[in-house]
């Protein structure tokens, strides 16, 4: 039996590319697409790329107050923060579906810090206790016992992969971390905006929000803390990159007094043996080495001079940094190879 899968938000740029991978996937039917915007239309009359390949009783979006009333195996939400915790909450409540929050609503457990990064007060604050950081190659044992995946930011997952394992074995210092992250427009969602207009970002390359001001940077210093059992010192820049997808992080660390890059390579390939989507690399990664993929991949490079490492980590933050991830939690939240629809 395949499973019934349902999508929340699937017209956003998250939702098309969750459907992209959704449809070779052996394991899953897909029952319905829901949109509030577009209630109604034909999906592909939204992504004319999906003509001819859906099934009739999906090929138009029906809303949220529809699917609500639903019971699939399983729901992807692709809305926005705010908006997500109500519309999945119906499926929590009903006892029999799984959930996988592609927004921010269950990524940081502390609901002040929620309430003060989005400028929203959680509706359902008593779920975030019960919520699994959905960051997969690190928390693979309590997603498969979960029924709320909360998944990572994109930028989130290209830094912590690379920093987790090093912090939680003492191979890096806690202190003066900095994260130096590149986007493509994609990360700025669907809507077009003066700041992801064609003019703005071509032949342009911006920082936005500097050094503590992105809304990522809470459920990032939450995981490094839980690492390293202390709190973390990092700040992150993000940049706006005139590509339409992919993130390279830039991350400079320093180490732990007798450590060498060695170490760090050693602990990576440790915590990611068996680990089919993390990568750990010879050369320094470049974003085209994993368009379209859910790969991270990642190298550590040690001066001559010092106790620095900078380290660079490459994913595509459409896949590995979203839908990709999500499809990959799925996987683990009902016991199926985690690597089917995405390989």
């Amino acid at each position: 039996m395949k499973l019934q899968v349902g999508i929340l938000g699937a017209t956003g740029l998250t939702g098309a590319e969750l459907m992209r991978l959704l449809l070779r996937h052996p394991q899953i039917e897909i029952v319905w697409l829901s949109s509030e915007s577009q209630t109604g239309v034909p999906y592909d009359t939204v992504y004319p790329v999906f003509s001819g390949r859906l099934p009739e009783k999906i090929a138009k979006l029906i809303s949220m107050e529809e699917a609500g009333k639903t019971t699939p195996d399983a729901v992807f939400s692709c809305l926005p923060h705010a908006a997500s915790a109500e519309a999945i909450e119906p499926f929590l409540k009903n006892g029999k579906t799984k959930v996988i929050d592609l927004s921010a609503d269950y990524r940081i457990s502390d609901v002040a810090i929620y309430s003060t990064t989005y400028s929203h007060k959680h509706p359902h604050p008593e779920r975030l206790k019960d919520a699994v950081f959905g960051l997969t190659e690190i928390h693979r044992e309590q997603i498969a016992k979960t029924k709320l995946v909360a998944n990572p930011g994109c930028y989130s997952t290209s830094i912590l992969l690379p920093l987790l394992p090093l912090l939680k074995n003492g191979v890096i210092q806690k202190t003066g971390i900095i994260a130096d992250s590149k986007s493509g427009v994609s990360g700025m969602g669907r809507k077009a905006t003066e700041a992801s207009h064609f003019m703005a970002c071509n032949e342009n390359f911006s920082a936005y929000k500097i050094g503590d001001q992105h809304r990522h940077l809470p459920e990032i210093r939450e995981q490094l803390g839980i690492a390293s059992n202390a709190a973390v010192n990092l700040l992150f820049t993000p940049h706006l990159v005139p590509m339409e997808r992919g993130i390279l992080s830039t991350i400079y660390v320093e180490l732990v007094t007798g450590k060498t890059v060695a170490d760090i390579e050693a602990c990576w390939n440790k915590a990611y043996a068996g680990s089919p989507f993390v990568k750990i690399v010879k050369d320094f990664p470049k974003t085209a080495e994993v368009s379209r993929s859910n790969e991270c991949r990642f190298k550590a490079y040690q001066p001559a001079e010092g106790n620095r490492v900078i380290i660079v980590s490459v994913l595509d933050n459409m896949v590995k940094g979203a839908s990709g991830q999500a499809l990959q939690n799925m996987n683990v939240m009902f016991g199926l190879d985690e690597t089917l629809g995405l390989l």
